[in-house]
């Protein structure tokens, strides 16, 4: 990590340092803008929403999550695993695979849940991260947007009596992080190959983020850190498409907003987790309505 980079206080300890003044030099900075730093992983924020960071450069990350989604016609759960490395401070790769659903015959909001693909559970999502812009308009403080590009596939072809075919996905995201506060504002778009007719509606959505991070738990080495945040995710799901007609009981509009957290620990680990509320719901035809999503990741960073 060179010294033009805010570093976090609890990533930045994972990796080596020289000693001397410029050591010195690069603690100090640490100290002054930690909660701003790129040597994060999935695990880094947000939990529903995108956010700009990428990993450093050679840093491999390990992210464990457990989704929930409870509907009007009951819950469905999923797990899913990913693995990220950082080819430059600024560009990064990562593959994500998921599980498959427990009760996941029941109908299921098309969603996503930050870079990591979840919106049918039985496949594996590849992704790259390249952070483009920049800026550090003052000591502690950031401004930066990253892209985002995807590609899935299947390894269960037909989940849901619909065959699923790869997909593409790309996003975008922009934002702010100082060492108090941070703010990130998003958006993507989905879009499912056609397979023998059956297709997933595409998924466009938008995505944003407020964080507030206490002074009082602004941990110094070695003691932890942790933030709160509140997210909005608002989904506009296509009508899916079986045998070449549209399935007039799929697609709508939905937007979900609730209170986030995260914790980072010197050991190498974070934690983030929280849950969204559904604020508006307007679905075709009749559709089990979301009571609440839930979701918890574990982050460990080597």
């Amino acid at each position: 990590m060179n010294a033009r980079t805010t570093a976090h206080p609890v990533a930045d300890r994972l990796r080596p340092r020289r000693t001397g003044i410029t050591g010195i030099s690069l603690a100090a900075t640490a100290l002054i803008a930690g909660g701003c730093a790129p040597a994060w992983g999935e695990g880094h924020g947000p939990t529903f929403a995108l956010a700009t960071p990428t990993l450093t450069q050679g840093q491999w990350s390990s992210d464990t999550t457990a989704l929930v989604l409870s509907t009007t016609e009951g819950e469905t759960f999923m797990a899913g695993q990913m693995l990220g490395y950082g080819i430059t401070e600024d560009w990064d790769v990562s593959l994500a695979v998921g599980s498959p659903m427990v009760n996941r015959r029941q109908a299921m909001p098309r969603t996503r849940a930050g870079s990591m693909m979840l919106t049918t559970g039985d496949q594996v999502e590849l992704t790259t991260r390249w952070r483009f812009h920049r800026e550090a308009p003052a000591v502690g403080t950031r401004r930066e947007s990253t892209l985002i590009l995807g590609s899935s596939a299947p390894y269960d072809s037909r989940p849901n009596g619909m065959k699923i075919g790869p997909s593409a996905h790309i996003g975008a995201v922009t934002g702010y992080a100082s060492r108090t506060w941070y703010w990130w504002l998003g958006g993507g778009f989905q879009r499912y190959a056609d397979r023998g007719g059956d297709r997933p509606g595409d998924l466009p959505y938008l995505t944003a983020t407020v964080a507030y991070r206490p002074p009082a738990w602004a941990g110094d080495f070695p003691q932890p850190d942790w933030r709160v945040f509140m997210e909005a995710v608002a989904e506009f799901p296509q009508r899916n498409r079986m045998d070449g007609e549209a399935v007039a009981e799929s697609g709508g509009q939905r937007a979900l907003i609730g209170p986030t957290f995260l914790g980072l620990f010197a050991t190498g680990w974070g934690v983030s987790g929280g849950i969204m509320f559904p604020v508006h719901q307007r679905l075709h035809g009749d559709q089990p309505r979301e009571n609440l999503r839930g979701r918890i990741v574990a982050t460990y960073w080597f």
